[in-house]
């Protein structure tokens, strides 16, 4: 299965972007696509049958065209002003001298439609002309759509059109042979005004997509266009697109990072706010590895290149932000089915009321007003950008504070979760575990059994066994390879070493094993000391105790103290003991603490508050807890950059501060009421406005012409894309 992000050209309303989303979805050997409106993008999983050209093809079949691979790296293309000065000039000498004498203004009498009706006529006809041709692209985009049986915004804007025109140019027709009182139904500043109206509305919609992806688009701009590299003890300056892995680049003290690498001389501080939204400069020695994108604050480094273009942090994070503004939330899902209906319903609606005017005025004039303005005040693009603009500010708000989400479901789950379940090690600790005691039983000095435990965590990621070989490295004690490796779920580790069985498990690893412990007080002087133990075992002996201990993190207090404020449960899920995980979570103020716990006993717990009707958050360090974060609801990991392909989390909190699920949520609660204040504005404007524009209150002289309803059209789709942008003034936590 093969995946693929289009850039799409022609969708102007949520109508466009349901029905390509629709027709794509039924095509053969397409599993699944996504539209979104706001990127003018869609995502598209397909198999091996398919080719990109075969998917353009599908996509111009809709009556759409592909632009290739979505890349946040070209610039939108800019609309100019200057076309709408020159038509608003235009768009009022046509309205005054069609509407001078209803208002006793000074009228030309070579252009008065009582004296020169002809003259009056045709000059209001050329005068449109112009706007024809300025909306010519609504027009052409409506009828594509409607004999594609997609109709959208533009179908409605065309119809409305069409049906002006057609009979101004058939009063037009009357007025030279005659029947000057024709002169009276002319639409011309109507359909002038209409396409004016709409193409300005569409200029500000733009405007404001353009702004709503800034903060996406800001992260792609974080790269500096050159490099310095080092050739023979020279350094010279050479494009990023010239440089190769394995290259050694140099950066200078207020220089950016060109590409992701590892120092190999020198050290300094970074700048990586623009990835973790965390503003204080990172530590950089030999053997770290550095960002690009990021600042060299001091010194002068040495750095060989790893990860270069799309294989680079800052593609892989754009990528994800990308691929989630193509997932849909379920508010977002529930607003496209009304919009799919939504059309063809005002549509009907228009013609119904034609008719029924027709009957009630017997006059075609007035019955054509009332058609065309029922389809011109009917706003969809309020209803279809009500969610995507709010789903793409809010996520690039998060992407720009190190908070990465994988699906815009999650961030509208966020605000619902009533349970947020925690690992303990790296994730509520700081997970710089270092060796605190050990108890030696065997002849080896303790260097000597520290080694062996050294070998044998030396195949293993977690947290334990890094700060087993951290403090093996600082007190310089070297240690050997291990032969047949093998993990023992959620207990520890069996190895072979110079012909002797190892393990290094915990105590359930022990039971396990079936091997009698004769070291009880000893453990217990360990683990009153809050300390995590590790048994080393050699041919069914334990010949050691190993105390590890870690520290708190700052910020875990605070950041409980105030989820259980918002009375949302916390709980810990550990492997560790009992006794320090109670420790831990009773200095945290945790509410629930389970202990000794299986990675599917994890998976278990999480199940089980899930059946219970909770939405359950996990928070835990993205490799070892796997399994959990994916029995979760929102499966969030603590990590670092490094870590982004390979998580299996739903959220990737970039800055390594639990704060950050406090500024998810919040984030989440605010684009939602966003979203609710968009959709009710949607709802509202077009239950009081089309009504109104079918005469049903026109016996309190509460009634619109097509003029007044297209400019109504412009004010409800501006007002749901400016409090969209609203959510950019977000205040988050430090």
């Amino acid at each position: 299965m093969k995946k693929i992000i289009l850039s799409i050209e022609g969708m102007t309303c949520s109508a466009c972007s349901n029905g390509l989303e629709k027709y794509l979805n039924k095509q053969k050997g397409i599993n699944k696509a996504s539209v979104n409106l706001v990127m003018s993008t869609a995502s598209i999983e397909y198999d091996d049958s398919l080719s990109l050209t075969d998917l353009e093809k599908y996509i111009a079949n809709a009556g759409f065209k592909s632009l290739g691979k979505a890349d946040l790296t070209k610039e939108d293309k800019k609309v100019s002003k200057t076309p709408f000065i020159i038509f608003g000039i235009l768009a009022l000498l046509l309205m005054y001298i069609s509407m001078a004498h209803m208002l006793k203004l000074p009228v030309l009498k070579i252009l008065d439609h009582h004296m020169h009706p002809i003259n009056y006529s045709i000059t209001l006809l050329l005068l449109t002309i112009p706007f024809i041709i300025f909306g010519f692209d609504i027009i052409k985009n409506g009828y594509k759509n409607f004999i594609h049986k997609m109709p959208n915004m533009d179908t409605l804007v065309a119809l409305g059109i069409a049906s002006s025109l057609g009979y101004s140019i058939f009063s037009v027709i009357m007025v030279i042979n005659g029947k000057v009182n024709y002169a009276q139904s002319l639409y011309f500043e109507s359909i002038a005004f209409v396409i004016y109206f709409v193409k300005l509305g569409r200029f500000i919609d733009q405007r404001a997509h353009v702004k709503t992806k800034d903060a996406i688009k800001d992260l792609v701009r974080v790269t500096p266009e050159y490099a310095k590299i080092k050739v023979n003890n020279e350094v010279k300056e050479i494009t990023i697109d010239e440089v190769k892995k394995g290259d050694i680049l140099i950066c200078y003290a207020g220089d950016k990072i060109a590409v992701d690498g590892k120092i190999i001389s020198g050290k300094t501080h970074t700048d990586e706010s623009f990835i973790t939204g965390e503003s204080k400069p990172v530590k950089k020695t030999k053997g770290d590895n550095v960002i690009a994108g990021s600042i060299n604050y001091e010194g002068v480094i040495e750095y060989k290149a790893e990860k270069i273009g799309k294989e680079s942090t800052i593609s892989e994070i754009v990528n994800l932000v990308v691929e989630a503004t193509n997932t849909k939330a379920p508010i977002a899902k529930e607003a496209d089915k009304i919009c799919t209906y939504f059309v063809p319903i005002i549509m009907f609606i228009a013609v119904l009321t034609f008719i029924i005017q027709l009957i009630i005025t017997h006059s075609i004039t007035d019955a054509l007003n009332f058609f065309v303005s029922v389809l011109v005040v009917a706003c969809p693009c309020a209803l279809g950008l009500a969610t995507p603009l709010a789903i793409v500010v809010a996520q690039g708000i998060c992407a720009k504070n190190g908070i990465l989400i994988k699906s815009s479901e999650i961030l509208e789950l966020a605000s619902k979760a009533n349970v947020i379940v925690f690992d303990k090690t790296g994730t509520l600790t700081n997970g710089n575990i270092t060796i605190s005691k050990v108890f030696n039983y065997s002849g080896y000095k303790e260097d000597k059994l520290l080694a062996i435990l050294g070998s044998i965590e030396s195949h293993v990621s977690h947290p334990i066994a890094k700060g087993v070989l951290n403090y093996l490295n600082n007190q310089k004690i070297s240690y050997e390879e291990c032969l047949n490796v093998e993990t023992i779920e959620g207990m520890g580790i069996k190895a072979e070493l110079n012909n002797k069985e190892y393990y290094a498990v915990n105590n359930k690893g022990v039971k396990k094993i079936n091997i009698e412990n004769n070291h009880i007080n000893d453990e217990k002087e360990l683990l009153n000391d809050g300390c995590t133990i590790i048994y080393i075992i050699e041919n069914k002996n334990i010949i050691g105790l190993v105390g590890l201990k870690d520290t708190e993190r700052k910020e875990a207090k605070e950041v409980i103290d105030k989820l259980n404020e918002l009375i949302i449960l916390t709980i810990m899920l550990t492997g560790d003991n009992e006794n320090v995980a109670k420790k831990v979570g009773d200095s945290l103020g945790i509410k629930s603490v389970i202990a000794s716990a299986l990675p599917k006993d994890k998976t278990k717990v999480i199940n089980t508050l899930k059946e219970n009707g909770n939405i359950v958050a996990m928070v835990g360090d993205g490799v070892n807890d796997a399994p959990s974060l994916v029995s979760s609801n929102i499966g969030i990991s603590i990590t670092g950059a490094t870590d982004i392909a390979t998580s299996s989390a739903d959220v990737i909190l970039m800055n390594d501060n639990l704060k950050s699920i406090l500024n998810l949520i919040y984030i989440s609660k605010k684009t939602l009421t966003n979203i609710k204040q968009n959709l009710f504005w949607a709802f509202i404007y077009n239950v009081c406005m089309v009504p109104i524009a079918c005469g049903i209150f026109i016996k309190w002289n509460v009634t619109i012409n097509p003029m007044i309803a297209s400019f109504a059209m412009i004010i409800s789709s501006a007002f749901v894309a400016f409090n969209s942008l609203r959510l950019k003034k977000i205040k988050l936590k430090g």
